[in-house]
């Protein structure tokens, strides 16, 4: 987040969190397409939820890191069910983006995609490996799980 605060504090306006994703994945996300303003930053021109891989118009994903105006909360009270037959935020954010400025940046920084099954579950192990009060004890679990014969 501090990454995108730092854009925010030179932009004064919106600023989305992204990064690339494999072709193969662009269905799983929002994704933009803008503006190069430099390696990391664009300022965004269109976004589409969940795109197949011939309508995507770029490997570059949303990932669930934000810094929106107010005006997004008008923009969703309004806002019609989208792919899934959920209200989505990218919806929401393609509207806004036509009333005020929305910038995307790559960002850096390991990012887990915790709404997936097996990115959830690194996620879990990573972090428990981090934590002094268990790291051990979880290590020398994973240690004798791996080495369990069957």
């Amino acid at each position: 987040m501090k990454q995108l605060i730092d854009v925010y504090d030179k932009y004064g306006t919106n600023i989305i969190g992204v990064q690339e994703v494999p072709l193969f994945d662009v269905s799983k996300y929002g994704i933009i397409s803008g503006e190069m303003i430099n390696e990391r930053l664009y300022k965004i021109e269109d976004l589409v939820e969940k795109p197949n891989l011939e309508e995507s118009p770029s490997n570059i994903a949303i990932l669930g890191r934000y810094i929106i105006e107010p005006k997004i909360f008008e923009i969703l009270e309004s806002t019609k069910p989208g792919v899934g037959g959920e209200i989505q935020l990218t919806d929401a954010l393609k509207e806004l983006s036509t009333k005020q400025e929305i910038y995307a940046y790559i960002f850096e920084g390991r990012r887990y995609d915790v709404g997936d099954k097996l990115g959830f579950l690194q996620a879990t192990v990573e972090f428990a490996l981090k934590r002094d009060d268990i790291k051990d004890e979880f290590r020398l679990y994973l240690e004798d799980l791996i080495n369990e014969k069957d």
